[in-house]
């Protein structure tokens, strides 16, 4: 009979503790987050380098639409 409560008693205080809710669910959106980046950078060997090329990219598109003119179109055709 004293070798049941021993693990009866110890089951209990052995388990790993749940965490509460608002630390489970920022573990699992840092979890999806890291699978995210693993996959949209699959075979790239520098993901640093592709983000600021991405982001200087997109500025340069800003840019080049702020500096247009806005009723005239982009292209303009001379018929001669």
């Amino acid at each position: 009979m004293g070798m049941c409560l021993p693990c009866l008693g110890g089951a209990a205080e052995d388990g790993v503790a749940t965490p509460d809710p608002e630390t489970k669910r920022r573990q699992l959106a840092e979890a999806a987050e890291k699978r995210q980046k693993e996959t949209t950078y699959r075979g790239v060997k520098n993901p640093e380098a592709v983000e600021r090329k991405k982001k200087k990219q997109e500025e340069m598109d800003k840019q080049a639409m702020s500096t247009s003119p806005s009723g005239g179109g982009g292209l303009k055709w001379q018929v001669g």
